[in-house]
């Protein structure tokens, strides 16, 4: 349908903010609670790769540096030319460089850029085409403040990587993507608060707990996850041993652990299942045959 023959656009309603207001929200809510915490940049991904966005993140922190995608689809004007950004990485290809991902391994990766007009942003960004070793297609990085080195940029962007470790970790590890959640907003307030409490009672683990006083790299949610599973067992045979009737202690604890842990039936061996009727009807053989002779 054409645009005269569509309706008006209805006003948006303050009730349904879209992601990156959300985002923005969260960000200034952030600040004001942690004032006192020096923030060098924000990482996004492409959804928040608008002009809005890049723009109100970096006032809320003062100014920072803010990185996020930009569409393949995004035009920029280069040089007095309007083209779209994949054209000007074409003209321009990227040159092999070596970067630090999160300041750990050292990478090999593809990187060409420039400080362009971003035409949907009405001014001028620093536009990357970053490509690692193995990829086929580059990915478009956009960045806000324009006095910033090209391999600073890129290897800032790395650490963005974190919020999927983070995602892991909670899904995973602590078992939240196995479990039923409540819906709507309650429910997913109350997941990221029992997820918080669970991380809180890893860090006051006694190993973790020395390892940060000794300013060290903290240990993983996996391996404080499998420490904790190994002492809890540990904890009950000594209890049981430590016991005055450790043999009725233990198959006392026997007969509550099998109460909890019931054996389910599995579905995959179909047995006792009614599963119908497999097989051809002899009545019907004539409807094949004619089928075949018109076929």
């Amino acid at each position: 349908m054409s645009k005269k023959n569509r309706p008006a656009k209805p006003e948006k309603s303050p009730n349904y903010p879209t992601i990156p207001e959300i985002a923005l929200r969260l960000l200034a809510e952030f600040h004001a609670a942690f004032p006192q915490l020096v923030i060098q940049g924000v990482l996004a991904d492409n959804v928040y790769g608008t002009h809005a966005f890049l723009d109100k993140a970096s006032a809320i922190f003062g100014g920072v540096q803010v990185i996020s995608n930009l569409r393949k689809n995004q035009t920029v004007r280069f040089q007095g030319q309007t083209m779209h950004v994949t054209t000007l990485f074409t003209r321009y290809p990227g040159v092999r460089q070596t970067i630090r991902i999160r300041g750990g391994d050292e990478v090999s990766v593809w990187v060409s850029s420039a400080r362009v007009s971003v035409c949907a942003h009405e001014t001028k960004r620093f536009v990357i085409a970053l490509k690692y070793e193995g990829e086929e297609a580059y990915r478009d990085l956009v960045a806000s403040d324009l006095s910033w080195r090209t391999l600073d940029i890129v290897q800032a962007h790395t650490f963005r990587w974190l919020i999927e470790v983070f995602f892991q970790d909670w899904k995973a590890y602590e078992g939240w993507g196995q479990l039923t959640k409540q819906p709507d907003e309650d429910g997913s307030r109350r997941s990221v608060i029992l997820s918080l409490l669970c991380d809180h009672c890893l860090l006051l683990h006694p190993a973790q707990l020395a390892r940060i006083q000794d300013n060290m790299p903290a240990c993983t949610v996996g391996t404080l996850r499998d420490r904790v599973k190994v002492e809890s067992s540990m904890q009950f045979f000594e209890d049981v041993l430590s016991s005055e009737h450790p043999q009725e202690q233990f198959a006392l604890m026997a007969k509550r652990a099998k109460e909890v842990f019931t054996l389910n039936e599995s579905s995959k061996h179909m047995v006792g299942r009614d599963v119908g009727r497999l097989e051809p009807t002899p009545s019907l053989e004539y409807r094949a045959k004619a089928v075949m002779k018109t076929a």
